[in-house]
């Protein structure tokens, strides 16, 4: 239920709503049709530009606990991993957060969400198959020839990182779905660098604010449709994506759905989406069609990246919430 998308300067997926702990910590225990989740993505990027394409991995889960007396609020915990291989230098980076976020209704058809995260970054990077301007010979990088490689104080870093986020839903009915949220991602703003600190030269991470506005809509038995849209700023730099996926119920009880979504990243890609949900599952593909000037050189192929989520209920008769606050084929 929740919008597609990606940020330009942190490590993202297109299918930004199948990692919902990375894209904001309020997220962490909001599963509107579930007590539990688990989820695995992989993303592969300009494998047609370089042989060293990027390669973007994470792993989730996160769960309702701690409902309140009242039936009416709960605590959601969950983790997060994340792994990124960019390069000829090899220039990895890998975070693993810890979540936690509390949900509060606010009457029969409304929910208020409020969580953070903290976590550990590392980066390191392999300077053996990097290459120097003093390697350039004119007519290329000669690599018999001993470059002047930066002085690094170090190849291998690491800081704490912290988010925050707030998430409200609205739902006045079984067939309507609204959800907004916003997020800031680096609140504490870490030093990232691999050189020594120099006068006038600012390496802190600049904090990422994000937010976006999610539907969904029953239209009948047969079709749910989910229309998202999705905005991202940090430093100077900003990005938005808009689009629909639409669910069609194939077996008729929501055990197999089909799904099928386009979106539009700003000035970037067409992301068009394909799926198939299997009772607990979801698999989902995506493929990022460059639009902009690169595509000369990509050939329009961008990056291709999929996720499997899989959720559900810890007990039918005895979980969290006995009912999906979303649309839904199936039968709480």
């Amino acid at each position: 239920m929740f919008g597609i998308a990606a940020q330009a300067q942190d490590l993202h997926f297109s299918q930004f709503m199948n990692s919902p702990l990375l894209t904001n910590p309020a997220n962490t225990g909001f599963i509107p049709d579930g007590d539990y989740r688990l989820g695995v993505n992989f993303r592969n990027q300009w494998a047609s530009l370089t042989p060293y394409p990027y390669k973007t991995m994470s792993a989730f889960g996160d769960a309702q606990i701690l409902q309140n007396q009242n039936n009416d609020g709960w605590v959601g915990i969950g983790g997060l991993i994340l792994r990124d291989v960019a390069g000829s230098g090899v220039l990895t980076s890998t975070r693993m957060y810890g979540s936690i976020a509390y949900h509060q209704m606010l009457n029969l058809g409304s929910l208020l969400s409020a969580g953070f995260n903290v976590g550990y970054a590392n980066k390191r990077i392999n300077t053996t198959n990097l290459t120097f301007p003093s390697q350039w010979n004119g007519k290329f990088f000669d690599s018999h020839q001993v470059g002047q490689m930066p002085s690094f104080a170090s190849n291998n870093i690491g800081y704490l990182d912290l988010q925050a986020g707030l998430n409200y839903a609205y739902f006045p009915n079984s067939n309507m779905y609204l959800n907004i949220g916003f997020s800031s991602h680096h609140i504490n703003r870490p030093k990232e660098s691999f050189f020594d600190d120099q006068q006038g030269v600012d390496n802190r991470i600049a904090v990422r604010h994000t937010a976006f506005v999610n539907g969904s809509f029953k239209l009948n038995d047969q079709w749910i449709i989910n229309p998202n849209a999705y905005y991202s700023l940090q430093a100077k730099s900003y990005e938005y994506v808009l689009g629909m996926n639409a669910h069609y119920n194939l077996s008729g009880d929501g055990e197999k759905v089909l799904i099928g979504g386009l979106y539009y990243r700003s000035s970037d890609a067409v992301i068009p989406m394909i799926g198939l949900g299997f009772k607990d599952y979801t698999f989902t593909f995506t493929y990022d069609a460059t639009i902009s000037t690169l595509k000369n050189y990509n050939n329009t192929r961008g990056a291709l990246e999929f996720s499997l989520v899989k959720q559900g209920v810890f007990e039918k008769y005895n979980g969290n919430r006995r009912e999906s606050i979303c649309p839904s084929f199936k039968a709480y």
